[in-house]
């Protein structure tokens, strides 16, 4: 990874493991964003002392670059969904769990509050059921995509920040990929609680 992220293979791939992870979660986006982030603080270090770095990533273009495959990537899942027709319904039904999520993720939508779609970008796997799930309802893309846009700017941000300012702090050290690691882990597991709640009932006009 240190001979990659002194060159611009760091951005196709942070790019396409973004990209490709609302098909396969199992793909470490969090975890290159986390160390190309780790490269541009050490870079910035090195300029500091007098030493002018040679291709080290620039952190801003990191996150724009995350950010916008994170929103491709949505957008995909979302339209192959949308024209799955009738045989996904029949998949998504047979799954309670993603009956749920659809349902939530519709009302959630319909009342012109997206933050499930933020939050479930930090989820495991729940950037996945929200996409396919708002295209399976065929949510209209003005309600989705600024939405998406949003949870993939904060997940970018988020995982750009915890490698390059732990690497500010801590220095290059273990401790550093370590801790930026285990909060990225626990955003995951924080979001993953959340989405899972179930709404509180709301009482019925009389």
């Amino acid at each position: 990874m240190g001979a990659l992220t002194a060159g611009p293979w760091i951005y196709v791939m942070v790019a396409l493991s973004v990209l490709l992870d609302v098909f396969l979660p199992v793909l470490p986006s969090g975890v290159l964003v986390i160390t190309a982030a780790t490269a541009a603080a050490a870079g910035t270090g090195a300029a500091a002392s007098g030493h002018v770095p040679h291709g080290v990533p620039d952190i801003l273009a990191l996150v724009v670059l995350a950010t916008t495959a994170s929103v491709l990537g949505d957008l995909v899942a979302y339209r192959l969904a949308w024209r799955g027709g009738a045989r996904l319904d029949r998949a998504i039904a047979r799954s309670r769990r993603l009956t749920a999520a659809r349902e939530r993720l519709g009302d959630a939508l319909a009342r012109g509050g997206g933050a499930l779609v933020v939050l479930a970008r930090f989820a495991p796997a729940g950037r996945s059921v929200v996409s396919f799930c708002a295209g399976a309802a065929h949510r209209r893309a003005r309600d989705f995509v600024p939405w998406s846009a949003l949870a993939g700017l904060a997940w970018a941000a988020y995982s750009a920040a915890l490698g390059y300012y732990g690497t500010r702090w801590l220095g290059l050290t273990w401790l550093s990929p370590a801790l930026s690691l285990a909060a990225l882990f626990a955003a995951g597991a924080a979001a993953g609680f959340l989405v899972r709640r179930r709404p509180a009932p709301t009482r019925q006009p009389v």
